[in-house]
């Protein structure tokens, strides 16, 4: 995947590129009375992008089109139109536009694309009507559409904490390649979660180790403890997913980690190793047969 910028002007229409995110790391604790859980977890975006084209509409109010080679809803379920709609309305403008979304990163992946789709039309919308709102103002937006949509706003790097919704950007540059593997799964990040069983003590420990990493800049050493507390939970829903990875890790390849609830599985290396990662991609191709590609960390 190449490094591609956020915006492209398209005639008289605005392209804006939605990244993918993996979680370098993933700590889940337990349920909150509001039904939600608490989590820390570092995001990385990477370069595998959805894009949004932002045109001037030829029917009334908001006209939504969904291609690509993956599904989306289409209309009023799909947060690209709810984005849209609460920005216009919260700037008491009706107008008529027209969405284009081309779905590349494949939903229930664990790679936030929904969320980056939404925070993209926001950033977008903002932008093509000229609103001048800027992050502080869209990420009030961000955060009733969605935990994760805010990190997607700014970034490439963040601590995330809360419901992931509160967001520490991370300066300390990281630069890295991965091999993403898609496997043809999509996993509902609701079930995985209310399949959850907290470790509190474990959650405890790892974020005392995590926050020193962080501290002292190592995100590299954050990356390596390949930390996803969902994991364990994700795969008792969907054993395929569990004999996949084994499957892979059999290739003595390297430990692979879920990213988010899954179901995409990743694998961190050095970002000059890009001959290692097209023969662990050949490698994966001719012996497991699943979709593989490699990415790099994203520049914005």
């Amino acid at each position: 995947m190449s490094d591609k910028e956020q915006f492209e002007t398209v005639n008289d229409g605005l392209l804006v590129r939605a990244p993918a995110k993996i979680n370098l790391s993933l700590l889940v604790a337990g349920k909150r009375p509001d039904g939600f859980h608490d989590i820390e977890t570092v995001m990385a975006k990477v370069n595998f992008y959805d894009e949004i084209l932002i045109e001037p509409g030829l029917k009334a109010g908001i006209e939504l089109v969904c291609k690509g080679p993956h599904w989306a809803p289409e209309g009023k379920d799909n947060l690209v139109y709810q984005a849209c709609q609460m920005l216009l309305n919260s700037c008491g403008v009706w107008t008529d536009i027209k969405i284009t979304l081309t779905k590349n990163i494949p939903a229930g992946s664990g790679l936030g694309s929904a969320s980056s789709d939404a925070a993209a039309t926001l950033i977008g919308i903002d932008q093509y009507m000229e609103f001048g709102l800027g992050n502080r103002q869209l990420a009030k937006l961000a955060k009733r559409l969605g935990s994760d949509v805010a990190f997607f706003l700014d970034g490439p790097l963040a601590l995330c904490t809360g419901k992931g919704e509160k967001i520490k950007k991370l300066t300390k540059k990281f630069g890295f390649s991965a091999l993403l593997i898609l496997p043809d799964v999509s996993v509902s990040t609701k079930k995985v979660y209310a399949n959850y069983r907290a470790n509190l003590h474990v959650y405890e420990s790892l974020s005392a180790r995590i926050n020193r990493h962080i501290e002292k800049n190592r995100i590299d050493l954050v990356s390596e403890m390949r930390t996803n507390m969902l994991e364990i939970s994700c795969f008792r829903l969907y054993k395929e997913l569990a004999e996949l990875k084994a499957r892979i890790e059999s290739l003595c390849i390297g430990p692979f980690c879920l990213s988010g609830s899954g179901s995409a599985l990743f694998y961190c290396i050095e970002k000059n190793e890009v001959t290692r990662a097209d023969k662990i991609k050949k490698q994966i191709t001719e012996n497991i047969g699943c979709t593989t590609i490699i990415v790099s960390n994203n520049k914005w």
